[in-house]
């Protein structure tokens, strides 16, 4: 299931943001879910995998 999640973002960080997104032939809000995808993913190579049916806490 997808959920929406509202942010405050810097105006020039926006836009740079969209720059960004332009030039990878992708709409912010995809280039936003790839970057917060690699972040999950980075965390997890250097801590283990999350857990979430058991909930497992930091």
């Amino acid at each position: 299931m997808m959920k929406s999640l509202s942010i405050r973002i810097d105006e020039n960080l926006l836009h740079k943001l969209h720059v960004v997104s332009a030039y990878e032939g992708r709409s912010a809000n995809s280039q936003i879910l790839i970057l917060i995808r690699d972040a999950v993913e980075a965390y997890e190579r250097r801590h283990g995998r999350i857990e979430l049916d058991g909930k497992k806490e930091p």
